[in-house]
Order: structure tokens, then sequence, then C-alpha cells
């Protein structure tokens, strides 16, 4: 799978853009705030129909447009995808694939698969367990729609569970209803991160063997309350029995996969808390190519890669493993220099010169 061209009009600072990809390695090369971020940001909105920068989505909109639309068009093994993605000021979105309005974002998630790794990226490791629980659910959300499902299903139960419990009256029937109605969904989507999980632990133990030469070992863990794994939903239910009554004080859900988190170990030691920079940086890495992995494995093609500016926060041997390890990935660069990566790029590779919005190709 790869992009083989990306048009956008009033996307942040290009009133106008047509570019023609390689689907091999494709480099953005320029200064910072030029706009290369930009055209990473509008690959991956059609992936998901959701900025990695932002939730709100009127700041893609060119200061000078009254709409943003960005058109992609994929090609794949077996049906090609011709995206096309309109934002409007007052917060809607218009999709279309292959010229049929979308009536649900989840017809989209899963159409275009694409990994992202940016800086920010480096707080899946380092900051409290949302992150995490974000990249679990929107990695499971591009392989299953049935999770994307489950999950919104969960979480708008979830918010009326909430609502209900903060009302002094409660009504501990109308407890006893949500808790059921989460304890089913919420079992399955324990059971699908755990699952993955365990797929991810087994590739990244080799990826990130291959990173370190040998010399770490990582080793990542689902974390839930739920102890009875054999028998989530029912264990999941008590749980939320016995937690009503604090519940009801705190006014809030305390136990759920909501709730859950994972942990990243090098050598038995907590990356998150005694990690050195690089070694967080090195597990983001390690994880980010695992998922690219699975996602190889289970759909039987390669995802697209978005690599925006990591290069120059790696030290040479890293560099040389990602710049390696992509050739049968289509990926996109940024960088505000390409001498050092120039020696790993094919004669068939593509450099694209970013400046105040406008995009040349390098030849």
């Amino acid at each position: 799978m790869h992009v083989k061209y990306l048009q956008l009009k009033d996307f942040r600072n290009y009133t106008e853009l047509v570019i023609e990809l390689n689907k091999g390695t494709n480099v953005f090369v320029g200064d910072n705030a030029q706009g290369k971020t930009n055209i990473l940001e509008a690959i991956y909105y059609c992936s998901l129909a959701k900025s990695h920068r932002t939730n709100r989505d009127k700041e893609l909109i060119n200061w000078n447009g009254t709409e943003a639309y960005i058109k992609l068009y994929v090609c794949k093994t077996r049906l090609d995808k011709k995206i096309e993605i309109k934002i409007f000021k007052e917060g809607k979105k218009g999709v279309n694939i292959n010229s049929i309005k979308v009536q649900k974002l989840s017809e989209l998630v899963g159409s275009f698969n694409v990994i992202m790794f940016s800086p920010e990226d480096l707080n899946i490791v380092k900051e409290s367990p949302s992150y995490r629980r974000k990249f679990l659910d929107i990695e499971l959300c591009k392989l299953s729609r049935r999770y994307y499902y489950n999950l919104s299903q969960y979480k708008k139960i979830l918010n009326e569970r909430n609502l209900a419990i903060k009302k002094w009256n409660t009504n501990i029937d109308i407890i006893d209803v949500y808790d059921r109605q989460l304890s089913e969904f919420g079992a399955v989507i324990i059971k699908d991160r755990i699952a993955y999980i365990e797929k991810l632990n087994i590739l990244s133990k080799t990826i990130h063997s291959n990173i370190t030469s040998k010399s770490e070992v990582i080793e990542i863990k689902y974390l839930t309350q739920i102890k009875e794994l054999d028998n989530i939903q029912e264990s999941f239910y008590l749980l939320l029995c016995k937690n009503r009554r604090r519940d009801i004080e705190t006014r809030t859900t305390s136990v759920g996969p909501h709730r859950d988190d994972f942990s990243i170990q090098l050598n038995g030691i907590d990356a998150r808390i005694f990690g050195s920079q690089g070694q967080q940086r090195t597990s983001v890495l390690t994880i980010k190519f695992g998922a690219l992995e699975i996602i190889k494995e289970l759909t039987g093609e390669y995802p697209v890669l978005l690599l925006d500016d990591v290069l120059s926060e790696l030290d040479t041997k890293r560099q040389e493993y990602i710049l390696n390890s992509i050739k049968e990935v289509q990926t996109l660069i940024t960088c505000t220099g390409v001498n050092n990566i120039r020696k790993y790029l094919n004669p068939e590779s593509k450099i694209f010169e970013v400046m105040s919005g406008g995009v040349k190709e390098i030849t």
C-alpha cells in the first residue's frame, strides 16, 4: 500500500498543493515552521479523520479559507482508494471514499493505515496511562471495526453511568443496568487489548534486541484491576458492584478499561520511572515498529510510515536501524537536512524542499 498523490486546499499554511509521491522513501527538507509536518498531518488525517496534533478541526483550515480540503489517492493490493475530506469551520467534516459519502467515521478507519512516529510520542512512555490507552485504542481501531464499535458503546455507557452517580437520588437498579452493560463491552475491550499486547510483546523483543545490539530486553505487560482473566465479564461486574459506594462518593467510575494501563520494562526496570531519555525514545521506536509489523501480519500490507522530525533525536545506530528497515514500506520523512541520510536513499527516492507553504521536488 502506498500514497500515489496528495492534494491540499486551504489546509494549514497550504492554499493549494498537489504532490506525487514515490512508493518508497519521500523526504521533506526545510527549516522549522515551513509546513513539513502539515503534509504528514494531512495524510494521517485521512486514516482516522483526526489530527495527531489538535482536537479542534477548525485549526486545520487556512486563515484565509472557509474550509479545508484533502484528497489522497492510495494504491492497494486489492482495491485502490480515493479519499476526500472536507473540514468546515463550524466543526463538521465530510468524508468520501471512491466518491461515495461515508455515513459513519468507522467506515473510514482501517481502509487506509498509517504509523506516525513524532517527538511527542515519547509521551507514550513518559506520561500518564491515558497516552498509552490512546495508543492501544487507535491501533486496535485500525484493525477491527468491532473494537471501534465496542469502544464507542463502552464510552457512551460510561458517560451515562457517571452522570447517574453524580445525582444524590441515585437509583441503584439503574446503576446495576449500567454495570451489566459496562462489563459486557468492557470485557471484550480488555480481551482484545491483552491479545494485542501479547503479540506486540513478542515482536518487540526481537526489534528491541536488534536496535540495542542485544544489550536490553524489553517486556510489555497489560495492567488491569480485574484479576480473574478467565472470566473477565463477571469479574468486572463484581468489581463494579464492590466499588459502587465509593464511586457514588467520588462521582466517577473507578475501575474498567478506561483506567487500565500497560507497563514497559527494560531489563526488568520500569522504563517510565527509571529509563533514560534515550532508552525511552528507543522503547517508543520499538513499539511503533512492532505496531507496523502487526498491521502487515493481519492485513497483508504494510501501512504508510510517517516519521516527523525524529531522526535528529536518535543516535547514528538507531537512525541506521530505521532507514534500513523501511525498504518495503512507503515512508515520509521530515527533517531540516538530508546529508546524514542521503546514503540510505535509493535512486527512486524523492526529496522535496518545503518553504513557506510551497513544495518543490529536488532532482
